[in-house]
């Protein structure tokens, strides 16, 4: 299949409207530089950016023929969690995982291991299918880069069962 269109640049969130389509990414797929991604409509396009940028949701790419395609936060699953939410949270981010703080809970990729670490601190999880928005790094910007158990050979054995989600947008 011939890619129609290249994406060179990326719009903030904000500063543009009337969107002709949108992609919707999860949270590993809004951390990129040349991907080819293919829009809601099924057209596909050609993201070549000059350096990785880590998209949030609203932000647009801008195509070579001036259309603009909205980047959504795609459904994933993830852990909601309820509870002690300072302190659980401190043994979250003990293990560098990216975490989505709200006032009444907190939210991470699903992990069947912090699961298990949580319900062991006394945690209430429930396992959602979401979109994922983490907290960004110290500055605004960037990425928590930390272990993660989701989808990769990580040289110890455990299943990546994702059944049982309740489904939020």
């Amino acid at each position: 299949m011939t890619i129609t269109q290249r994406a060179t640049k990326v719009l903030a969130a904000g500063s543009w409207s009337d969107a002709a389509d949108y992609v919707a990414l999860d949270y590993e797929g809004r951390f990129l530089r040349r991907k080819r991604l293919v829009a809601a409509s099924g057209a596909d396009f050609l993201v070549d950016l000059p350096e990785v940028v880590n998209l949030t949701g609203g932000e647009a790419f801008a195509l070579e023929d001036g259309r603009r395609i909205e980047v959504r936060c795609g459904l994933e699953p993830v852990l909601v969690i309820t509870g002690d939410l300072t302190r659980l949270a401190w043994h979250i981010g003990n293990r560098h995982t990216p975490c989505q703080i709200e006032a009444g809970r907190l939210v991470i990729r699903d992990d069947h291991v912090l699961e298990a670490m949580l319900k062991g601190l006394g945690a209430k999880v429930e396992k959602h299918m979401e979109p994922f928005r983490p907290e960004s790094g110290a500055y605004g910007t960037g990425r928590t880069m930390g272990h993660d158990h989701g989808g990769h050979d990580h040289g110890h054995s455990h299943a990546h069962g994702h059944g049982g989600f309740h489904v939020h947008s």
